[in-house]
């Protein structure tokens, strides 16, 4: 864990920002609606292209407070609550106003019957009410820009209480204020350690309870800045947050714990907007089993999405998803105090070389760039470290050295090597004096550089002085209490940093205006209808995807012709708009290469469409293509995100290896190869077991433009299937071999 009270931001955008003393609000859309000239952009299905970023300096640090619904009765819980807003109020010093129909007073403070009596406006009121509804219209009337609610019963609880809520977000929308809640509570009013320095974290939460390790991390000296607890998200979620907090100056990392997604384009842009900036978004999302999506419907009342889906576009948007709150405290720690990496290399520095060889394995693992020191750098080593001992990376100093003066000459020689940017030093117990004065040579070599330090402290005690004291007094050192944590931080920040360095928003790109391509597909969709292949072929065509030359056919006399003007081989296919899975049905023939076979073909396959009871718009006599990789390229429709495109190991591998990456529109080339990337059979692209290299570059061509095929069919489009999309050699193209489209 970084200690407190020092360090660095993480971006040059927000030295700028503090460089003239401002915050960056020029960027930042207000809640009310724009003007024409301020306009939100939209992409080519109507959809935003910028974060609308709601502007909750007056939530957060308000003027003036109303608490509808003030108690001070003895046991009752509003008595408690407002008692806490009020010790809140004073210390962000806000004016706070009770209401209550009843009481003349609350702890010795005027309390009016209503809003509407308050002697001004307020920024906030906080309902203390069972049904809020009814409060909504009066606070629009009296202009109050910002509520919270706190009752429950909503759609946490099934359909009756999801039908209260939409009446609910309905009131809001008509009010103009903006409502977090229902089924929220008072963390967004916790105490913040005001004496802490430094980058921040900003903590939200759909879940009050899960944000407490986060938020204790101020007792270890790492600051906080806000927590918004969003609840039911009825008006305000998650996105919203992020795009506030991503322009916060002081904001060093955002927090999140996650449990549903209210929409999933809003959250996209809001990582989007945070990337641009290059402030790290570490998330929990829970759902990623049919249990945990379940109760985290009950809790919420959300969607929880596709859990693939939602896992690729975290990744697309480098949004760093962990699994544990130890885990996400500590990443987010890191992320937010740690400087700017200046070389990607890892370092392992131990007194024991099982201990430097098991943490080297855990790191190697998982994918941490563990460089072998050069020669110079060993023989340098080897002055204060036995020849004997192993000091190439992981570096084994046996102890000794760590107890006097040669101790910190090897950490300082570590990290004076221009290919070492993080230097960590795993101490997995207590040894002392040697652990002492090995822990605070490492925190003096810190603060002499800007390359990251990280010591994983392996007592489970963690009384002792040395981490106490030593290593959390620290503002430079980055303390772990297990490896996993480390190596997951260090990977989260290396990451994040390579990420932000080559990120471009792909919003910027995304297609505003139809192209002629939509225009071609439009006239050969039919709504609520599946595609024969020899029209979602066509469709294909329409946005230049190749498919194999081919004829539709209805008698055997015209079978013979294609097959002579298509070239033998030939395959033939029964085509109609019910067809799903041909083969299985036998409705496929391959390798005819003669006129009886194209007419015993043409009788056979109609026999069988006869057979099964399956209308047919005709018989497919098409080109035959062998050489090559069988890929499928997809567009489905995810319930949080609209249209994703899918790419994958085609033919029946896609079904028995599941080996497929997603993406959500819009994306580029980058991403497009990326997602080539992380299939486990990429190998095959590059030619295996002597057949030469697929023409990847065709390949990624035609994600693209299924991509443009999926923003400008947008909702029109339920499903398409290119399956296999055969990839040739390189140089040669890709063929869409058969396609299936349902339109919606």
């Amino acid at each position: 864990m970084l200690g407190s009270t020092h360090g660095t931001l993480t971006t040059d955008f927000r030295a700028r920002v503090e460089a003239c003393g401002e915050t960056p609000r020029t960027a930042v859309h207000s809640s009310a609606a724009p003007s024409a000239d301020d306009a939100v952009p939209m992409d080519v299905s109507g959809r935003p292209l910028q974060a609308d970023v709601p502007d909750l300096d007056r939530f957060f640090r308000p003027e003036s407070v109303a608490v509808v619904g003030a108690s001070d009765a003895d046991g009752r819980p509003n008595a408690g609550i407002t008692r806490r807003l009020i010790a809140w109020a004073e210390r962000v010093g806000a004016r706070i106003h009770p209401v209550h129909p009843t009481r003349p007073t609350v702890f010795g403070r005027t309390c009016y019957a209503s809003v509407g009596d308050l002697p001004e406006q307020v920024d906030l009121a906080v309902l203390l009410v069972a049904d809020p509804l009814p409060v909504i219209e009066e606070l629009a009337e009296t202009k109050v820009r910002f509520a919270v609610a706190f009752a429950s019963g909503f759609a946490e609880t099934g359909d009756e209480g999801a039908a209260a809520q939409e009446r609910l977000a309905a009131a809001v929308r008509r009010s103009g204020l903006r409502l977090l809640g229902p089924n929220t509570n008072l963390n967004a009013f916790e105490e913040f350690r005001e004496d802490l320095d430094g980058p921040a974290i900003a903590l939200i939460t759909q879940s009050g309870h899960q944000g407490r390790p986060v938020h204790t991390l101020q007792e270890l000296g790492i600051r906080l800045s806000h927590w918004a607890p969003t609840g039911n998200e009825a008006d305000l979620e998650a996105s919203d947050f992020i795009s506030y907090f991503a322009e916060r100056p002081e904001v060093g990392s955002i927090a999140c714990y996650l449990e549903g997604l209210k929409d999933g384009r809003s959250f996209l842009l809001a990582a989007d907007r945070a990337a641009r900036n290059g402030v790290p978004v570490v998330a929990v999302k829970v759902g990623r089993t049919e249990t945990g999506a379940r109760m985290a419907a009950s809790h919420t009342g959300k969607l929880t999405g596709a859990d693939t889906v939602v896992d690729a576009a975290m990744r697309q948007f480098g949004v760093i998803r962990v699994d544990g709150l130890d885990e996400l405290q500590d990443t987010a720690a890191l992320l937010a105090r740690a400087r700017t990496p200046q070389a990607d290399g890892v370092v392992v520095y131990s007194i024991s070389g099982g201990t430097g060889a098991h943490f080297s394995d855990l790191a190697s693992e998982a994918g941490l760039h563990l460089p072998t020191l050069s020669q110079a750098k060993q023989g340098e080593l080897h002055q204060w470290i036995p020849e004997y001992l192993n000091v190439a990376n992981p570096v084994d100093n046996g102890g000794h050295p760590v107890g006097d003066w040669r101790g910190r000459k090897i950490i300082d020689a570590i990290l004076a090597d221009p290919s070492v940017g993080v230097l960590i030093c795993p101490i997995t117990g207590p040894f002392p004096p040697m652990s002492d004065r090995l822990a605070q040579d490492l925190v003096d070599a810190a603060e002499r550089t800007d390359k990251l330090v990280c010591v994983i402290w392996g007592s489970p005690v963690g009384t002792e002085d040395a981490y106490r004291t030593t290593l959390l007094g620290s503002s430079r050192v980055a303390t772990f209490r297990t490896f996993g944590n480390c190596i997951t931080a260090v990977r989260a920040y290396l990451g994040h940093h390579r990420f932000t360095a080559r990120y471009r928003s792909p919003f910027e790109d995304a297609p505003r205006t139809p192209s002629p391509s939509y225009r071609k597909a439009q006239a050969l969709m039919r709504p609520g209808q599946q595609l024969s292949e020899h029209a979602a072929k066509q469709l294909l065509r329409a946005y230049g995807i190749r498919v194999p030359r081919e004829q539709l056919v209805t008698s055997a006399a015209a079978a013979v012709r294609a097959a002579g003007l298509v070239g033998y081989p030939v395959v033939m296919k029964a085509s109609g708009p019910q067809l799903g899975h041909k083969t299985e049905l036998g409705l496929v023939k391959i390798g005819l290469t003669s006129a009886s076979q194209i007419r015993d073909a043409y009788r056979e396959l109609t026999d069988i469409a006869r057979y099964e009871n399956v209308p047919l718009d005709g018989i497919l006599v098409c080109q035959m293509v062998e050489r090559g990789v069988e890929m499928v390229v997809g567009v489905t429709q995810d319930d949080l995100f609209g249209p994703t495109v899918t790419v994958g190991l085609g033919g029946v591998l896609v079904e028995v290896l599941h080996d497929a990456a997603v993406r959500v529109p819009p994306f580029g080339e980058d991403q497009a190869r990326a997602m080539l990337r992380e299939l486990r059979g990429h190998a095959l692209l590059e030619g295996v077991r002597g057949a030469p290299p697929a023409d990847v570059d065709a390949l990624v061509e035609v994600v693209l433009r299924i991509q443009r095929m999926a923003l400008e069919l947008g909702d029109e489009l339920s499903e398409l299937d290119i399956n296999p999309l055969m990839v040739l050699p390189r140089g040669q193209g890709a063929v869409a071999l058969d396609a299936l489209a349902i339109c919606r």
